[in-house]
């Protein structure tokens, strides 16, 4: 009977504990949106890095107010202003963080060999860290969390 009813308890566990660990990032995502939903509107954007080690695009940038579905995936233009983390000398070191960057899209697309994929141009002149431990953009156990994995992930 202890040979049963010790694995099941043990299955009991991990899938409680990990109920409460979507619940978590449910609460977190809808703090999240409730935050969006109250952003002043201006000259400004929100932007959250989204490192990949062999990928050369930035990360999500979206006008204030705006979901995150409807950010999009940027390549940075940094002849005025260097990206935070490159200004650092730590490159990547900011995966995750959300940043109030000032600037303008320049209307161009620039090709990304690493995911043969074309994005827009955003044109660096400014920024602000807003968090280093913001809410979560991506679907709960995304890959998009793993700096290494080769998967693009979009906000969810």
């Amino acid at each position: 009977m202890k040979t049963v009813l010790l694995p099941l308890v043990l299955l009991v566990t991990v899938f409680f504990s990990g109920c409460a660990n979507l619940a978590q990032q449910r609460a977190a995502h809808e703090a999240m949106v409730a935050q969006i939903r109250a952003e002043k509107p201006g000259n400004y954007f929100i932007a959250r890095r989204y490192y990949k080690v062999d990928y050369k695009f930035w990360g999500y940038i979206r006008k204030p107010g705006q979901p995150w579905t409807e950010a999009k995936l940027v390549m940075l233009n940094e002849n005025k202003k260097l990206a935070p983390d490159r200004e650092g000398g730590t490159l990547g070191s900011d995966n995750g963080y959300e940043y109030k960057f000032l600037g303008y899209f320049s209307g161009d697309t620039v090709y990304e060999p690493a995911s043969n994929g074309f994005y827009p141009e955003f044109v660096l002149t400014g920024y602000e860290l807003r968090s280093a431990n913001p809410g979560p953009i991506f679907a709960p156990g995304s890959p998009a969390l793993d700096p290494t994995r080769r998967v693009i992930v979009t906000p969810y």
